[in-house]
């Protein structure tokens, strides 16, 4: 029987907090510590906050260490006296070393939740949303110095479905992730991995989400427009800003809603994108560039989020369609 695996995690969020109750949970090694970045102010009141991972270490008795980087000796030298068999790295967030590699005796091992060589990169379920894949999944990988090079151990693909957002699709990833990377120790355990090399040709990139790409488009076909929603929900959240003659512009940030193509025998001519041409049943219908974009859920700037219902009763109910303008920011865009 192989000896139990010494075991250092290194995440962050929740996807790392759900992949980290299941190893802990795995019976062939301990998880001897925890390396989590370090709490950050959050909400209005910015105190500082836990990352979720560090919530689940500490409710499991898990040892938590919060180095800034691994830039400098001492950082190194810490985790080399933790003498792991095994790194599991689930979006920890920070860039390892090829020194900080080189410490565990039978490698270090990376959730990544992408088919890599695809969304390679920090935010590949918020890419996959955007660009509108009809699969994703998870990929265990050995990791290397590269960004997302390694060659691959275990690899599961998932459907996405036209109700996901970022926040259900991580969630069922997370789970996913856990029951891969559990069957990898094991493998690693029992000296049986055998690697698949990523055919870097195919590789994409999924970088973090700019500000500037919160911002809505409206003048991207409607589908891409739902898609961007999608990969933007819960966080950090789509905004657009409503422009009605006469009133100050109102920032907004929107839930996914339908969006409305050919198909749906809805058109919308004369109408700039971003114009709230009307109401359908419970929901605005906005102009985009192709088709139309059916809003059911938003929340004006310091509110509650709401339906569309509610706020065409609270800010449009003496106003005839079309009602206003979405824009991307404060100040309307027009394109030629």
């Amino acid at each position: 029987m192989a000896a139990p695996l010494r075991i250092v995690f290194m995440g962050t969020p929740d996807f790392a907090a759900t992949i980290l109750r299941a190893v802990a949970a795995w019976d062939g090694g301990t998880v001897t510590a925890l390396y989590t970045q370090p709490d950050r102010p959050a909400g209005r009141g910015k105190k500082l906050k836990a990352p979720a991972a560090k919530e689940a270490a500490l409710e499991l008795g898990i040892p938590v260490c919060q180095p800034p980087h691994f830039k400098t000796p001492d950082a190194v030298d810490s985790l080399r006296r933790q003498a792991p068999d095994v790194l599991v790295v689930a979006a920890y967030g920070l860039l390892l070393p090829q020194c900080v590699l080189d410490i565990p005796r039978c490698g270090a091992y990376n959730v990544h939740a992408s088919l890599l060589p695809r969304h390679r990169g920090a935010a590949p379920v918020q890419r996959a949303l955007m660009e509108g894949d009809s699969v994703t999944g998870v990929t265990i990988m050995r990791m290397e110095a590269g960004l997302d090079t390694g060659p691959m151990l275990l690899q599961q693909a998932l459907p996405i479905e036209a109700a996901d957002t970022a926040g259900s699709l991580t969630g069922l990833l997370a789970e996913q992730g856990a029951r891969l990377m559990t069957g990898a120790l094991g493998m690693v355990a029992e000296g049986r991995t055998a690697f698949i090399p990523q055919n870097d040709s195919m590789a994409t990139y999924a970088p973090k989400l700019s500000p500037d790409e919160e911002r809505i488009d409206w003048f991207l076909p409607a589908r891409t427009v739902h898609n961007h929603i999608r990969g933007l929900t819960p966080a950090p959240g789509a905004r657009t800003v409503l422009h009605i003659p006469g009133r100050e512009p109102l920032p907004l940030r929107l839930e996914p809603g339908q969006p409305l193509e050919d198909t749906d025998a809805r058109t919308l001519p004369g109408q700039p994108p971003g114009t709230i041409a009307g109401f359908d049943g419970e929901a605005l219908v906005v102009a985009c560039g192709h088709g139309a974009y059916r809003l059911t859920r938003l929340r004006p700037a310091g509110k509650a989020a709401m339906s569309a219902a509610d706020f065409r009763n609270g800010r449009l109910r003496d106003l005839a369609p079309p009602y206003g303008l979405f824009c991307p920011d404060a100040t309307p865009i027009s394109r030629d």
